[in-house]
């Protein structure tokens, strides 16, 4: 189904042909795993080109494709096969390579024509199968959380936590992490994206944990800030205005609503209570193979007017960050399925204090 509706686009783009080269969209289309293959994809036909290193593997498992072994420069192997297939006008990404790698391409009696974005859309609305696969990752990823609940004792390194993650990840079988996680503390947890460091945890501090694993080649993206020890009011306030925010976006995730409206439904009422300019990114970001896809779920931008559809996956992830303090975020994967966002985690929002 995916590469029919590829083809098809190929053929309503007016071209002859399209290169994929972006390990992640060549698994997109193929589900083989790879750090240097290549797609070509006419309206008739699919061809992916590989080295020794991978051919046998391509071979074997891609039996309905035609797999080609790419022998000497890569670029070069490209532009002959392209040649001998008589292909004259050829789409690239031209959002996923390097200025290098199109210079290379260019070839006389090609035409190559640069397109971003060419299979985000197809990307964004994940199938059953794909949902599937990750709410299976996202079950694992809940568990490690569960787990890591018990092991975190005050006067551990931030980076003690982050290592235990790990190690859980590969123990349940996940091929590594999504992103690097975030353990912050304290003040710490005021930098939205906080590098995880050997200071300690403390009693009276909140813990920010963002975390993620690769599941079957799909990302999970998961965030709770908790507290050690007994939180005070002013906490308690904070944490409870992101959680609402978070609630409010989540009724907003229908079919036929936007996803600026997902996006204003949570900054509304942060800036409701008085934290609106503590706020300061979006609400969520599209979530797949990739840690960050296509669409973007914010008030500005062209993706604002965007239409929620049936099988969008993407976050919900509000947070207020006080500078010199504390952060409160609180993230969840949601995924549209009969015409309503589902979250995909089952750890509810509800403040933990251990």
């Amino acid at each position: 189904m995916k590469l029919k509706q590829v083809k098809e686009l190929i053929k309503k783009s007016g071209l002859d042909a399209f290169l994929v080269s972006s390990p992640s969209n060549v698994f997109y289309l193929t589900s083989f795993k790879s750090t240097h293959a290549y797609l070509v994809i006419t309206p008739d036909s699919h061809h992916l080109l590989t080295d020794g290193r991978y051919y046998e593997r391509a071979k074997k498992e891609l039996t309905h494709w035609d797999v080609r072994l790419i022998e000497g420069s890569a670029v070069k192997y490209i532009k002959s096969f392209l040649k001998d297939m008589g292909i004259k006008r050829v789409g690239y990404e031209k959002d996923r390579v390097s200025c290098e790698f199109r210079q290379a391409l260019k070839t006389k009696g090609i035409k190559w024509i640069g397109l971003s974005g060419f299979l985000s859309y197809f990307r964004a609305m994940k199938t059953p199968e794909e949902i599937s696969i990750m709410k299976e990752g996202v079950k694992k990823s809940d568990n490690i959380y569960r787990k890591l609940l018990e092991f975190i004792k005050p006067g551990m390194t931030e980076m003690e936590l982050r290592a235990f993650i790990v190690q859980e990840i590969f123990t349940v079988g996940a091929s590594g992490e999504s992103f690097p996680a975030i353990v912050a503390c304290g003040e710490h947890s005021a930098v939205p994206h906080w590098e995880t460091s050997y200071n300690k945890i403390e009693v009276g501090k909140n813990l920010l944990i963002d975390m993620g694993l690769i599941w079957k080649g799909y990302c999970t993206d998961f965030t709770r800030t908790i507290f050690i020890g007994k939180a005070d009011e002013e906490f308690k306030k904070v944490y409870n205005t992101v959680k609402d925010a978070h609630l409010f976006a989540l009724e907003k995730v229908k079919v036929g609503n936007t996803l600026g409206e997902v996006d204003k439904a949570a900054r509304k009422h942060i800036e409701k209570k008085g934290y609106g300019k503590l706020f300061n990114h979006s609400t969520g970001h599209g979530v797949g193979i990739d840690i960050h896809e296509y669409p973007r779920v914010y008030y500005k931008g062209k993706d604002s007017r965007k239409l929620i559809e049936e099988g969008m996956v993407f976050t919900v992830e509000p947070g207020i960050y006080v500078p010199g303090k504390f952060g409160v975020r609180l993230e969840n994967i949601v995924a549209v399925e009969k015409g309503t966002g589902q979250p995909l985690s089952e750890i509810n929002l509800d403040l933990i204090e251990l």
